[in-house]
């Protein structure tokens, strides 16, 4: 087919071609008509979950991440033979919202909340709750993301939420479910509790005030029991003292003041830092404390609490800080609370907690009532010291949990919750995590199993209001309880027939279930809202309204294939969604797992909005294209969960080394498949070119490659590999075959290297589609005009994965290859150190190897090993015995720990080995030397070169002679390829050099101008002479003696004749100049449309007057050049007047069809 595609300009608008790509979607609604066609062919279903975020912001880096590893892997999923349904989600309930709006109110208490009235306050968190939707959809939609916003989800629609009921009634049948009163982390800036793994998801470092406060005994008040404490606001509530009934403790006397303190013998050092400071007058066991009687720091609870202030012991009581004695305050510390209640100090309906909601003390703590704990602190600890009971006061620097919403410190303080019965199934947990695959597999292993293991019952109601209502109704006393798990069961037991439009707290708050005890009171339904939590933990159900609808369609895709998140939900959604799915079905509700890990600002800190430490995310893209975003996301150590500074240079790179390079492939095959080409896809069978081969046996392995990783959902190794291969399109296949592409060896090699890299390019639009999705249908749209129409698609998203062909891949083949390109980079590192030009033409370059096999592959592809390195003979050789000595480098850092006073005899043996046992080495890994077994971490084996033809210094002896200039430079790799670059030039090869740099100069001002490759012109130069008027330099300039001789050579290297500037007359029309250097010396360089050539003195000899030639030389290049060419070839003469007389001119004498062919009949004289 010889369809010819669009020609394209040299530089590439990325982020413009993507917005015209995203109209061309819309225009033919590309991802309905996807998934629509996926559905009609009946493919199987791959299940996806979209985790729903707020959209109460806009989507950050974090985001964009994660969306771009979900769209990578399920667009993979859809060309990979699929139906993928792809909805995204809304997260609309809970403290993200109603924090906007406490703030946008100014509420922060409970009794404000309910003054302004529930629905009114909700109404309100609706209002806000999609007030970046159209943002997101924008964003998301720029970034190349197919996914469905049309039919979305949403956590606060009803029938999402009467989903949740059911899965809550189930655990509740299923007796997971149970009330009870806890200490837990409690947002006193949110005025609810929090689960455990919402209290891991914002720690800080924070300064708090660390006091040792004394407890005098009943028996003898001037001995104290000391205990230390880093919250001083607790000491209010006091009631026990808890010992380790194990520990030794000692009752001291400080020697300076006389005061008896009694602590573990192991945290004296708390109070003291010398023994002579203090002396011990008793010990005990911490178990012969028990029981003992101490003062109370306050009385607020002395008369409610008899059996209060004592000892009591616990082996959750260390000795790593502190005095080794915890005081006890059973409403702010899960553990004082369970030694407490177990001890009967206290019991779980009864114990002390003058805090309220908003973390305000309270009565009966009249003394500090009103003021917040955390800045009552100061003011406790000077009332302790005025009463004499402060021992030592100092500050702790450590790390705290905050409120991951309003950013404030939690406390701990108990609470009535209703809890999930999360340790009764932890074995499951566990169990099912077992059965899911997560990429990387460190993070199921370790962290999740870690938190499944040792997992916590989960408090699931909150006492807020915008939420999934706990669907439970109750007596007053709890004796009676229903559990709602649908709207209409709802119906039936209240009798309210209008009940079901919307499941909010002011719609349904008011309904009644009547009692089945006689005459008691109506059940009503209790306060508190699910935790959003819960509710994206039952969104595989809800989203779809199981099991009110679509049973048999979601039971026949549960679990899902895939989900992807960062790494902060091991304790969020992935914990969440393992739990519900374990209690409801016992599975895993997932089968296969990325994590990413988090996207941190440049300087490694957190992305700030405040800081302005990170670009906008719209702002990169509108600069550099989504494409070249999403690579840099996925293609970073983000993708195996570890942390990614953002550099917006990292963008910029991938760019210009992945895409610019690409889109120069695409150009250069466009640019020479202009005229004539017929594509054949079936290539690869009857190509005998090495080169083509290779990229076709390449291309089939990164297919096999890609597949192969994908099913393992390894992106971080098919990303590098998917770059790598691009790179060796552009710079190895496309620059070795320049020639045969631009069909200088050819039309029939011509036209099957162009088929080959059209064939190449087709491919990777496929392969490539699923992660640069603007840039592969930016290309496919143009190269598809080269394929039959029946193979035509609309986009190529549309097209499934390519499949590998076996019979083309060749690992010998590709082997070789990189063998070339090894070699080829050693020789340019040989270049460089020896500051060797390219242009250089050099005479030889030796390959060493120990392998035989090695070099021998190396010989097909010595063509190509000269033509990079520009040298003349390649000498391939496996002996090394001559000229080359093998030394070993050792690792001294890494063997001094083990080596010791051994040093210097291992040193001494290392340097006695031969080249026969450093070469055994290379391949067994492994040495044993003076009785140690050194391996390669330990041993580097380095390669040095002796010339022996190296001249000898002069024989004078002369000081300060100039040492000779050195005749070789080596160049080693790790692998066992040595190659020695002979730097010896003569004459012939420095003219070679210069030739190539004539070349250079003329393409490089055809590219400048924006020259096709079929474009006609002549190069006009003039070499300036760098000896000219010194004396005895020579009268010639050696430039032009280089083009002279090598003229043809030249004229084919840069595919453009080249002439004198003499034989330029002002005439022709200029299209470029450049003033440039060869040779290191002036070079002035002309491209001029090509015109027909006029003999100035043939012409005077014709008209007998040189002054009337001139003129009618200036008539003749005055005509259409095109015209009178034709007119001229036809007659070989034209005839026209001139001064009033007729003149013919001929053909070959006065004229000629260039100028090019007047210099080669003057012999470029």
């Amino acid at each position: 087919r010889t369809t010819k595609m669009e020609q394209l300009p040299e530089k590439h608008d990325f982020p413009s071609a993507e917005e015209s790509v995203l109209s061309y979607w819309k225009k033919i609604d590309a991802f309905k008509q996807s998934v629509k066609r996926s559905e009609e062919e009946g493919r199987p279903h791959y299940t996806f979950y979209d985790g729903p975020p707020f959209a109460t912001g806009l989507p950050h880096y974090g985001h964009i991440l994660a969306g771009t590893i979900k769209d990578t892997v399920t667009r993979y999923a859809h060309q990979n033979g699929f139906h993928v349904e792809r909805r995204f989600g809304w997260d609309c309930h809970g403290l993200p919202i109603e924090f906007e709006i406490d703030k946008e109110l100014g509420i922060k208490t409970k009794e404000q909340v309910l003054a302004y009235g529930i629905g009114n306050y909700n109404e309100k968190c609706r209002g806000i709750v999609m007030r970046y939707s159209s943002e997101w959809e924008r964003v998301v939609s720029r970034l190349g993301r197919w996914i469905d916003f049309e039919n979305d989800y949403k956590t606060m629609q009803p029938s999402f939420m009467e989903s949740v009921w059911w899965v809550f009634k189930q655990l509740y049948e299923k007796k997971l479910v149970y009330r009870g009163f806890k200490v837990m982390p409690y947002s006193t800036a949110c005025t609810t509790p929090l689960s455990n793994f919402e209290a891991n998801l914002a720690y800080k470092e924070v300064q708090d005030p660390a006091v040792v406060v004394s407890f005098p005994t009943e028996e003898d008040p001037a001995v104290a029991f000391v205990a230390w404490t880093t919250t001083p606001w607790t000491l209010p509530s006091n009631l026990a003292l808890c010992v380790n009934p194990e520990f030794e403790y000692v009752q001291v006397k400080e020697n300076a003041s006389g005061a008896q303190y009694i602590l573990a013998e192991a945290r004296v050092s708390q109070l003291y830092k010398e023994a002579t400071e203090y002396t011990v007058v008793k010990k005990f066991k911490g178990s012969e404390l028990v029981g003992k009687k101490y003062k109370p720091l306050f009385n607020f609870f002395v008369d409610k609490f008899p059996s209060a202030f004592r000892v009591v012991s616990d082996p959750y009581v260390t000795s790593d800080s502190g005095t080794g004695i915890v005081h006890q305050a059973p409403a702010f510390g899960e553990d004082d609370f369970r030694v407490c209640v177990r001890e009967g100090v206290a019991t779980p309906s009864h114990i002390p907690c003058p805090v309220d909601d908003s973390g305000r003390f309270m009565d009966p703590v009249d003394s500090w009532k009103g003021q917040h704990v955390k800045e009552a602190d100061a003011s406790i600890i000077k009332t302790l010291k005025e009463m004499g009971r402060l021992v030592q006061r100092a500050t702790l620097t450590h790390q705290y949990p905050f409120c991951w919403r309003s950013d404030t410190p939690l406390i701990y303080r108990a609470v009535p919750s209703w809890f999930v019965k999360v340790t009764e199934i932890r074995d499951r947990l566990v169990a099912n995590n077992a059965q899911t695959y997560w990429v990387p597999d460190f993070v199921k292993e370790k962290r999740f199993h870690n938190w499944l293991a040792d997992a916590h019952d989960w408090a699931i109601s909150r006492n807020r209001y915008w939420g999934t209502p706990l669907p439970i109704w109750a007596s007053e006393d709890f004796e009676e309880v229903v559990v709602i798990g649908s709207v209409e069961e709802l119906r039936q037991l209240s009798g309210r027939s209008d009940v079901g439009h919307d499941l909010h707290r002011h719609f349904i708050d008011d309904i009644t279930i009547p009692s089945k005890r006689p005459g008691q009171a109506p059940l009503k339904r209790i306060s508190e809202v699910f935790d959003c939590w819960f509710e994206s933990g039952s969104m595989p159900y809800a989203q779809q309204h199981y099991p009110f609808e679509n049973k048999t369609k979601f039971e026949g895709a549960f679990p899902a294939d895939f989900i992807a998140e960062g790494i902060d939900q091991t304790r969020g959604w992935f914990y969440t969604l393992m739990v519900i799915s374990t209690a409801l079905f016992d599975k895993p509700p997932f089968k296969n797992l990325i994590v990413n890990g988090l996207v941190l600002a440049a300087d490694g800190k957190k992305m700030s909005k405040r800081l302005k430490n990170y670009p906008d995310p719209m702002d990169v893209i509108h600069k550099y294209g989504a494409d070249a975003l999403r690579l840099y996301l996925i293609n970073s150590p983000v993708v195996k969960a570890e942390s990614l500074r953002f550099q917006e240079k990292g963008v910029a790179d991938i760019l210009k080394d992945v895409f610019n390079r690409w889109y120069n492939a695409y150009r250069f095959l466009v640019q020479n498949a202009a005229e004539g080409f017929t594509y054949d896809k079936e290539v690869g069978k009857k190509t005998s070119s090495v080169m083509d081969k290779w990229i076709l046996a390449s291309t089939n392995s990164l297919i096999k490659f890609v597949r192969q990783e994908m099913e393992a959902y390894r992106l971080y190794t098919v990303v590098p590999r998917l770059v790598k291969f691009i790179d060796e399109l552009a710079n190895w296949y496309i620059r070795l075959n320049r020639d045969r592409l631009k069909g200088k060896e050819g039309k029939e090699a011509q036209q099957l290297s162009l088929s080959t890299l059209a064939l190449v390019l087709l491919t990777l639009c496929r392969l490539m589609g699923p992660f640069t999705p603007f840039f592969v249908e930016f290309v496919y749209q143009n190269l598809k005009k080269i394929l039959p129409k029946e193979e035509q698609e609309d986009s190529v998203h549309f097209l499934p994965l390519p499949t590998f062909d076996d019979s083309l891949i060749d690992e010998n083949m590709e082997a070789a290859v990189a063998r070339m390109q090894l070699v080829v980079e050693l020789g340019r590192t040989a270049r460089e150190r020896s500051k060797t030009p390219l242009k250089q033409p050099l005479r030889e370059m030796v390959v060493f190897h120990t392998s035989q096999a090695y070099l021998d592959s190396l010989k097909p592809l010595e063509g190509f090993i000269l033509s990079e390195l520009n040298i003349k003979t390649l000498v391939l050789r496996s002996d090394m015995s001559e000229g080359v000595q093998v030394r070993a480098v050792p690792d001294w850092k890494r063997l001094g720990k083990t080596l010791r006073g051994d040093m210097k005899k291992v040193a001494d043996g290392v340097a006695k080995l031969t080249n026969e046992q450093l070469t055994t080495f290379e391949s067994t890994g492994s040495i044993v030397v003076e009785g140690y077994t050194l391996t390669s971490e330990d041993l580097r084996v380095v390669r040095e070169y002796k010339d022996n033809s190296a001249p000898a210094p002069a024989a004078d002896g002369k000081k300060g002679a100039a040492p000779a200039a050195p005749q070789f430079e080596v160049a080693q790799d790790p692998s066992g390829t040595f190659v020695v670059l002979s730097l010896a030039v003569d004459e012939e090869m420095i003219k070679e050099g210069i030739s190539r740099e004539v070349i250079n100069r003329v393409n490089r001002l055809r590219k400048e101008i924006k020259l096709q490759v079929s474009d006609q012109v002549v190069a006009f130069y003039e070499a300036v002479n760098k000896s000219a008027g010194k004396k005895g330099a020579p009268t010639t300039n050696v430039v032009d003696e280089v083009v002279a001789a090598k003229r043809a050579a030249i004229e084919l290297g840069c595919n453009t004749p080249i002439l004198p500037a003499k034989y330029r007359d002002s005439l022709f029309v200029p299209l470029g100049s450049a003033e440039t250097d060869v040779n290191e010396a002036p070079f002035k360089l002309c491209l001029c449309r090509p015109a027909v050539g006029v003999d100035v003195d043939a012409l005077a000899a014709l008209l007998g007057d040189k002054a009337a030639a001139a003129d009618l030389k200036t008539a003749l290049l005055a005509y259409n050049p095109d015209v009178l060419k034709q007119e001229l070839a036809a007659n070989k003469k034209k005839s026209l007047s001139f001064n009033g007389a007729k003149v013919e001119v001929t053909l070959g004498k006065e004229v000629f069809l260039s100028i090019v062919d007047l210099a080669k009949a003057k012999n470029f004289a």
